[in-house]
């Protein structure tokens, strides 16, 4: 029985590290972000933290994993759907995204940091990059769309810009309708 409560603790703690790794590196970024304030943050010691996370690279991966993985419960079953569900379901994603400004911040920072081959989150977006535009290429086609994969490539540079823009200018920019509107769009498009 002791051991399932220290499990349960040393989840909580990784949890919370990942809480406050999210806001870290969306207020500095992640090549200026310190592990020593990172630690601090959390009640721990350095040693104490890369005993929970390995190393920076580690948790960057993790935290970047950790979002997706909240994304993808969000579109549930995801390609097994019928393409309109599954663009509806990613509105659900944006929606939620408009309440996780940090996370949105730090999307962006990482994303736009990563176009290096040298960082360490590269090939972590360069596959994301690949596996959201054939998911929204399979949703489009599914949809009848007749260039499906050039209609997802839109979508996700429209919502990267969105999120950009929302960052600057909160109260000024509806990522969902935005996003809407790009989707209805698309659909509206005749064939050939």
């Amino acid at each position: 029985m002791a051991a399932r409560g220290e499990y349960a603790k040393g989840r909580a703690r990784r949890e919370q590290i990942l809480t406050e790794a999210v806001g870290l590196f969306a207020e500095s970024g992640y090549r200026a972000a310190s592990l020593r304030d990172l630690a601090a943050r959390c009640g721990l010691t350095h040693a104490g933290l890369l005993h929970h996370v390995g190393s920076k690279q580690a948790l960057l991966l993790a935290v970047l994993e950790q979002r997706d993985v909240e994304d993808a419960s969000l579109v549930g079953s995801g390609p097994s759907l019928p393409g309109e569900q599954q663009l509806e379901a990613l509105l659900d994603v944006v929606r939620r995204n408009v309440s996780r400004r940090g996370v949105v911040e730090l999307f962006c920072v990482l994303s736009a940091e990563a176009t290096s081959p040298e960082h360490p989150a590269h090939a972590f977006f360069d596959e994301r990059y690949r596996r959201v535009v054939a998911a929204l290429t399979a949703a489009f086609g599914d949809c009848g769309h007749p260039a499906p994969a050039s209609a997802a490539r839109r979508l996700v540079a429209v919502m990267d810009g969105l999120q950009v823009q929302w960052l600057l200018h909160p109260d000024d920019v509806d990522m969902v309708a935005e996003v809407r509107a790009q989707v209805e769009r698309e659909l509206a498009r005749p064939p050939g």
